[in-house]
């Protein structure tokens, strides 16, 4: 199987203050602004982002107050068909969420029913006052009307090419690469 990387660690590191500087800009600061991950590699993501924001502010130990993570594990429409993972577990900065702007952080927007099991979890955890979705990377081949309002990098794809994104945290290096054979 072929495979070829589309973006190495500096590309991730400009992606992440690029969407950072945008998250900021469109919240007019950082401000009753909340970024949950949800996991597994949004979680890292979400935590690379708030230290990126809470530095451009001029405030880095706000870091640890802008981000979480939202666990969808039992919010999803796929758990009848085998695919079942433990549930990770859900942090909220203290301030919690309501009446703020939530940004969904996750690594790779395709279908976009992640984002709805997403969407579905954040209504059990509070009421924000906006909800905006930050993504790595958005492959395309949406089967919901879903979009992203921050993209680090498009990647047209085939939906028989897999996208393979790994981070320091959990993987020990930061790629993004696309496996898998044209259709």
């Amino acid at each position: 199987m072929t495979q070829r990387t589309v973006l190495d660690a500096p590309d991730i590191s400009r992606a992440i203050t690029r969407i950072a500087h945008e998250i900021i800009e469109s919240n007019k600061g950082s401000d009753d602004l909340v970024l949950l991950g949800i996991p597994r590699r949004g979680v890292p993501l979400a935590h690379r982002l708030a230290e990126a924001i809470a530095s451009i502010s001029g405030n880095p130990e706000a870091a640890a107050e802008l981000s979480g993570s939202l666990d969808i594990t039992m919010y999803r429409d796929d758990l009848r068909g085998g695919s079942y993972r433990a549930p990770e577990p859900t942090t909220i900065p203290s301030a919690g969420i309501d009446a703020k702007t939530v940004v969904l952080v996750d690594d790779v927007l395709f279908s976009g029913r992640t984002i709805r099991a997403a969407l579905d979890a954040l209504a059990d955890v509070g009421r924000p006052a906006k909800v905006r979705l930050a993504v790595l990377v958005d492959r395309g081949h949406r089967d919901l009307p879903i979009r992203a309002d921050h993209v680090g990098k498009n990647l047209p794809t085939s939906s028989s090419e897999r996208v393979n994104v790994c981070l320091t945290e959990i993987d020990g290096d930061d790629s993004v690469s696309i496996s898998g054979g044209r259709e």
